[in-house]
C-alpha cells in the first residue's frame, strides 16, 4: 500500500529501468481524478488492447471513446517495446474486481496465482483507485504474437514500479486475475511474467546518476518563422524545420483530432496546411481567411487550449 509518487518520480523510474519512454501531450495532468480517488496504490495491472497499429492504439488509450473516456491506462507498451505514457492519476483501465484478489495482492500472500475472481466490472471493488495500468498492443486473440522486446518491456515497466514502492512480483497481476469477465492478457501467462519480474528484481540494476527532473515547461512557437514555413515552397517542406515550432503546432492539431499522429513530423506540408485550415474554420474563419497559414489570433486560441506559448 503506497501513496502515489509524483509524476516526475514515476517516469524517472521507468527510464531508470532501461525503458524507451515517449511522453504523449501533457500526460502528467491527464486523468480521471474528478471521478474518484487514486490511491493508495497497491499494484500493477497488465492488459492487452485488442487493437492494431501503434498510433491507433496510443490514440485510443489516451482519448478513450464515448462509452469509456480516456485515459485508459498510464502507459501503452508497443510491439517494439516503447512505452507511451498517456496519463497519470486515476485512469479507466481496471474497473471492478474481486476484493479477495486485492487483499492477496496487498499481502502478496498467494502461491502461483491469486484466488480466482468471483466478481467483475459491475459488482467489484474499484480497481482504478488501486492499480497502475499498462495496456499492451496486441489483438488478444491468442494468435497475435508477443515480440520478445515487448515482453521484456512489460517486465521492465512492472519491475520499475515494484522497485519504486518496494513491492515484490506478486503485486503485478493481469486483468483476468482481477475480474471474472476479463481475459487479458492473452498469449502469455501472468505466472511466467511474475517469474521474469522476480528474476529482474533479484538483480540490482545499475542506475545512472539521477538528475532532478525539471518541471515541464511550455513549448514555444515562433509565429513569424512558422508563417514562413507554412508559406514555403512545397518542395522545400521536406527539410526538417521543427525548431520553428511546427511540430508543436502539429501535435496540438493531433490532439484536436485534425491531424493523424503519423503526420506530426515537423514538416509544414500539405496535410498540416489542411489540418490548420480546419482549425481556422473551427475558430469561425471562412474562405480565404481559412487558408491553413497560421494567423496570430487563431494560433493564440490553439496555444491557450493546448498549452504552448508564442513569440512574435
Amino acid at each position: 500500500m503506497a501513496t502515489p509518487p509524483t509524476a516526475a518520480a514515476f517516469i524517472a523510474a521507468l527510464r531508470e529501468e532501461g525503458l524507451t519512454v515517449v511522453e504523449v501531450g501533457r500526460w502528467w495532468e491527464h486523468n480521471r481524478n474528478h471521478k474518484g480517488p487514486w490511491g493508495p496504490v497497491n499494484g500493477v495491472m497488465i492488459h492487452h488492447t485488442v487493437t492494431k497499429g501503434t498510433d491507433n492504439t496510443v490514440r485510443i488509450c489516451r482519448d478513450g471513446y464515448t462509452a469509456l473516456p480516456g485515459p485508459l491506462c498510464h502507459g501503452v507498451i508497443a510491439k517494439d517495446g516503447t512505452v507511451y505514457v498517456v496519463g497519470y492519476g486515476r485512469t479507466n483501465h481496471a474497473g471492478g474486481g474481486d476484493p479477495d484478489t486485492l487483499a492477496a495482492v496487498i499481502g502478496e500472500s498467494y502461491d502461483v496465482r491469486p484466488p480466482k475472481p468471483n466478481v467483475g466490472n459491475a459488482d467489484g471493488v474499484d480497481g482504478n483507485a488501486h492499480f497502475y495500468g499498462f495496456e499492451c498492443e496486441n489483438l488478444g486473440d491468442g494468435n497475435d504474437p508477443w515480440p520478445a522486446v515487448q515482453l521484456e518491456a512489460i517486465e521492465k515497466a512492472a519491475a520499475a514500479l515494484c522497485r519504486l514502492h518496494g513491492w515484490g512480483p506478486k503485486s503485478v497481476i493481469g486483468h483476468l486475475e482481477w475480474s471474472d469477465d476479463k481475459s487479458d492478457p492473452r498469449g502469455f501467462t501472468m505466472p511466467s511474467m511474475r517469474d521474469r519480474i522476480a528474476d529482474r528484481l533479484a538483480v540490482e540494476e545499475p542506475k545512472p546518476p539521477t538528475k532532478p527532473t525539471p518541471t515541464p515547461t511550455k513549448p514555444t512557437v515562433d509565429l513569424s518563422k512558422l508563417v514562413t514555413a507554412a508559406k514555403s515552397d512545397p518542395v522545400k517542406r521536406g527539410t526538417p524545420i521543427s525548431y520553428y515550432g511546427v511540430k508543436v503546432v502539429e501535435q496540438a492539431l493531433v490532439r484536436e483530432g485534425l491531424l493523424a499522429p503519423s503526420l506530426a513530423d515537423g514538416h509544414y506540408g500539405t496535410a498540416t496546411v489542411r489540418a490548420y485550415a480546419a482549425w481556422q474554420r473551427r475558430c469561425g474563419y471562412k474562405g480565404a481567411d481559412a487558408d491553413g497559414i497560421p494567423g496570430a489570433e487563431s494560433l493564440k486560441k490553439l496555444a491557450a487550449k493546448r498549452g504552448f506559448t508564442i513569440t512574435p
